[in-house]
């Protein structure tokens, strides 16, 4: 779960109002831990801590939650093929996240997938707040600061130390207080029915998936010809495996940096490698294993090779001044927008989506623009204050 600065003046809360509760591993305590969730009142605030920067994936390592008259329950979800039996007894109940983007798709993974949510960080970003990490949101709402030195542990340690049980105790222990704040403030602003479009937006949100992920790699855009992009490649997808067989994170393996540096570098040997990269943490095998991925890449033949440009679809080619003018003035627009409403403007609408719209046949057509958004994704609120602001500043730019 994120996090965020606060204010170091307010007063620490440091441990559970009803001491760390032992976490559950066996079918017996889920089965007790079903029974006091279904007995509980009200909406259930959940989290989810996960390994990424040890272990392979996004899989959570320590699931809690808390509900009115169930208390505080922590699972560890490692002994269990899923967490369907939370799930059944909670059907129908308000579930209560923050930043639920990071934590729904581990969940889902367990089977756990709610009806109805409540994002304490979107709330807080309709609402304005300039820092909207949960520490600071707790600190803004109820008064309380939040020691988050164990944010980026290692969760899949076992056993799990007992300050870090607290800190994953804390966080759900306070959101529900947060989540009313914040509800009442949305409410006495006008934004309540826009929060909750995009809380319903929420409940269908699945990471995106890449069609080629080896090009997300940070400084790949430094490589030039494909011939390193194929090097590139290889060591990525040789990375990957290696992860993965290993429950390892990719990046304790060989960093983003290093395949870039590799990629670009005269290898042909183990020695080639360590001379690149430095004998740091490298063994002789593991150098070697990098001087055959290379090898691999540098015995395709051209015609197999990546391209650093991807082709772009056919179809009529804008005149790129004209879409460069179009953008400014929507851009204009929308951030004039965001200082009428208090939205910041990228939740207002994707900025990707103003850009795009800055490249159709004719942005200053109000039914071809909306018919744009809608298959874009945007939200109705999102439609109904941008699409005004947008076709007039369309029409505007001369096309």
């Amino acid at each position: 779960m994120s996090s965020g600065s606060t204010d170091e003046t307010l007063p620490l809360l440091s441990a559970p109002v009803d001491g760390v509760p032992d976490v559950i591993d066996t079918a017996a305590g889920l089965d007790e831990a079903a029974r006091s969730l279904a007995a509980g009142t009200g909406s259930v605030a959940v989290d989810a801590e996960r390994a990424s920067g040890y272990r392979y994936g996004q899989r959570a390592f320590l699931v809690q939650l808390r509900r009115e008259g169930a208390g505080t329950i922590l699972i560890d979800p490692e002994p269990f093929p899923d967490l369907r039996a939370l799930d059944d007894v909670l059907r129908g109940t308000e579930w209560v996240l923050h930043a639920s983007t990071q934590d729904l798709p581990c969940l889902a993974d367990l089977d756990m997938k709610p009806d109805a949510l409540f994002d304490t960080e979107v709330a807080a970003r309709f609402l304005g707040f300039e820092r909207f990490g949960l520490a600071a949101v707790v600190g803004e709402t109820v008064g309380v600061r939040l020691a988050k030195e164990h944010s980026a542990v290692d969760w899949s340690t076992r056993p799990l130390p007992e300050s870090w049980l607290a800190y994953a105790a804390l966080d759900v222990e306070v959101l529900l207080d947060v989540a009313d704040d914040l509800d009442a403030r949305l409410h006495a602003t006008g934004l309540a029915e826009y929060a909750q479009q995009e809380f319903e937006h929420l409940l269908d949100f699945t990471p995106t998936v890449h069609d080629e992920p080896w090009r997300r790699l940070n400084g790949l855009g430094s490589l030039k010809v494909p011939r390193q992009l194929g090097r590139a490649r290889e060591l990525w997808t040789s990375r990957e495996a290696i992860a993965r067989d290993g429950d390892t994170a990719p990046s304790r393996i060989l960093r983003d940096r290093e395949i870039v540096a590799l990629s670009s570098a005269r290898v042909r040997t183990a020695d080639d490698v360590f001379r690149t990269l430095g004998t740091g943490r490298l063994t002789r095998r593991h150098a070697q294993r990098w001087a055959d991925a290379l090898m691999r890449a540098d015995s395709l033949p051209e015609q197999d090779l990546p391209r650093r440009h991807r082709a772009t679809a056919p179809g009529r080619r804008m005149d790129r001044a004209l879409v460069k003018e179009r953008t400014d003035a929507l851009k204009t627009g929308m951030r004039d927008l965001s200082e009428t409403t208090g939205i910041p403007h990228d939740l207002l609408l994707q900025p990707a989506l103003v850009r795009s719209a800055a490249a159709l046949p004719d942005p200053g057509d109000p039914d071809a623009l909306e018919e744009f958004l809608v298959d874009a994704g945007a939200r109705q609120w999102q439609r109904e204050l941008s699409l005004p602001v947008l076709v007039d500043a369309a029409r505007s730019v001369r096309g």
